[in-house]
């Protein structure tokens, strides 16, 4: 096995880049390949903690190569800050350790604006975007109508193509929504403050990349979000900007072509949300804020509380389709500890009948859960490392959940920290 790709099963937030800073001492190489700086991977290390945005979750592994993939919103702002953040707790980022792809495209000043305005014209119609700029700019990127990091070297073309932009963008903001126009000094003082910043980091990544794989390098990909916020087979249209899916890792990291042999899909053992949309088995009152304060579950890049819930099944097998999924990483089974007894949502009710099939998104408002319960262990399992070690009655709703969704659990994650976890 060389490459492999971890990725969320559900709605993001399910751990992530825990499992890629756990991973990576086995591989050469992390990429990220799509989304932006609008969802946060929560990393616990000998350094400290990190809510990483942009950067990589390999950063913090000597020896090891991080690169921005070509299929992200490189946001040289959000980027720069973070840059200069993990720096600040005692981790080196350099040219040599980070790679921009010269073919991403940049997140430019206005985006974010944008993204602002539009949920406060959609008013209690909104998506629960994070604000990020990230729909403005993959709507734009589609256009052809942004930047490529790689004009940083071409500084005459930079101005002009930002320039008629500019022009461009600004009948929007001032036609549409009545917001100030952006200038060319504005523009100059992001140039300065923030591009040339990045731009030491800047390279031919793809070439570099597919350099890398040819001769035997393993690379690992690093996914943002969940399969269920996917643009294209997600809860539409409440999802990401982008193809949150492992299928689409060689072509959003510049690496066409390039075998992915693993797929690590990201589990939590109880369903969490941030942002708006279906969430067939929410909860909520004092059992949701129980569950919500043992899992510390607030938004990495928002501080939001995370909508949460019991496990569900429905979701999370169609989620280990949707990625193709080798193996299951099960994160946050110590937060249950608490629970007298496990709910599970097992099927949903859709028009009146039963079905363990994800529905289309227009049905899922209606749809309802079915939930059936498993007993509890009741003791704290966050010290354990082996498997045989686990309370039976853990054990038993792990073998039960690999069971209904298809594919083997073969890490159980027991605790934030790098050596908390149990390979089976």
């Amino acid at each position: 096995m060389q490459n492999c790709a971890i990725v969320g099963i559900n709605w993001g937030d399910e751990g992530k880049g825990r499992m890629v800073d756990l991973l990576t001492a086995e591989y050469d190489i992390v990429v990220r390949y799509q989304g932006g700086g609008n969802a946060g991977h929560t990393v616990i290390n000998e350094f400290g903690k990190f809510a990483l945005h942009l950067l990589p979750s390999g950063i913090f592994r000597s020896g090891v190569v991080n690169i921005l993939g070509n299929g992200v919103a490189v946001d040289p702002e959000s980027l720069w800050e973070e840059i200069q953040q993990v720096e600040s707790q005692g981790v080196p980022v350099t040219p040599e350790k980070l790679m921009i792809s010269d073919r991403a495209s940049l997140v430019l000043p206005w985006h974010r604006e944008l993204d602002a305005l539009e949920e406060q014209r959609l008013s209690d119609k909104k998506y629960g975007s994070t604000k990020q700029g990230i729909a403005p700019f993959y709507s734009d990127k589609y256009q052809k109508k942004t930047v490529l990091a790689g004009e940083v070297f071409y500084p005459e073309r930079l101005k002009s193509h930002l320039a008629d932009l500019l022009e461009w963008k600004n009948l929007t903001l001032t036609g549409v929504y009545g917001a100030e126009p952006y200038t060319m000094e504005m523009i100059d003082e992001w140039i300065e403050n923030y591009l040339e910043k990045i731009k030491p980091y800047i390279c031919d990544s793809g070439a570099y990349l597919r350099e890398a794989d040819r001769s035997g390098k393993k690379i690992l990909f690093e996914a943002q979000l969940g399969a269920l916020r996917d643009l294209d087979f997600g809860i539409h249209p409440y999802t990401t900007s982008s193809n949150t899916t492992a299928a689409f890792a060689a072509t959003g990291s510049g690496a066409a072509g390039t075998k992915i042999d693993k797929v690590v899909g990201v589990v939590k053992a109880y369903s969490t949300c941030v942002g708006e949309g279906p969430f067939v088995c929410e909860w909520f009152g004092e059992e949701a804020e129980a569950l919500r304060e043992a899992g510390g579950e607030y938004g990495a890049k928002t501080g939001r509380p995370r909508r949460v819930g019991p496990i569900d099944i429905v979701a999370t097998k169609y989620g280990v389709e949707l990625q193709a999924a080798t193996d299951i990483a099960l994160t946050k089974l110590d937060v249950l500890s608490y629970m007298d007894e496990i709910p599970i949502c097992t099927k949903y009710i859709v028009d009146g009948e039963e079905t363990d099939r994800f529905p289309f998104p227009a049905a899922l408002d209606d749809a309802k859960p079915v939930i059936q319960v498993m007993k509890g262990w009741k003791t704290d399992i966050s010290g354990v490392r082996k498997w045989e070690d686990l309370p039976f009655e853990a054990r038993q709703y792990v073998e039960y959940l690999e069971e209904k969704i298809g594919c083997h659990i073969t890490y159980v994650s027991v605790g934030a920290e790098r050596d908390a976890y149990i390979k089976r």
